[in-house]
């Protein structure tokens, strides 16, 4: 499955109860929890390249399959992660405890993380 393709944001659950436990500072909390990010994906076979807007903050992420990589977190971090893909539609990664999954179903991409026992969802529709 490909998962080229822009994607607005939908709906949100847990955005300020996760974003308070990786340490985003409340005013930042604030701003964003009501912004419609737009994500832009672009799959060239195992290759990878992720943009996500969210209003003036871009987050850009490369990566391929299988293999360590750098990226940048919410918080702008640079972290080492390994994505892989589960099934044709999931690509997994764990980064500082947090476990990711991003999913596709058709227009609609899921992503999930999860820290502790807080679980924070995000739902986007290709555009």
């Amino acid at each position: 499955m490909n998962f080229s393709g822009k994607y607005q944001l939908q709906s949100q659950e847990n955005f300020e109860p996760f974003m308070k436990a990786i340490g985003l500072p409340d005013d930042l909390i604030q701003k964003g929890k009501d912004l419609k990010g737009v994500s832009e994906v672009v799959q060239n076979g195992n290759h990878f390249k992720l943009t996500v807007t969210t209003g003036s903050k871009v987050i850009y992420n490369e990566f391929t399959l299988g293999e360590e990589c750098e990226m940048e977190s919410i918080t702008g971090e640079k972290i080492k992660a390994v994505v892989q893909l589960e099934g044709d539609n999931k690509l997994v990664t764990t980064f500082k405890g947090i476990k990711s999954t991003t999913e596709l179903n058709g227009d609609i991409i899921t992503h999930t993380m999860v820290l502790g026992d807080i679980v924070f969802k995000r739902i986007s529709k290709r555009i």
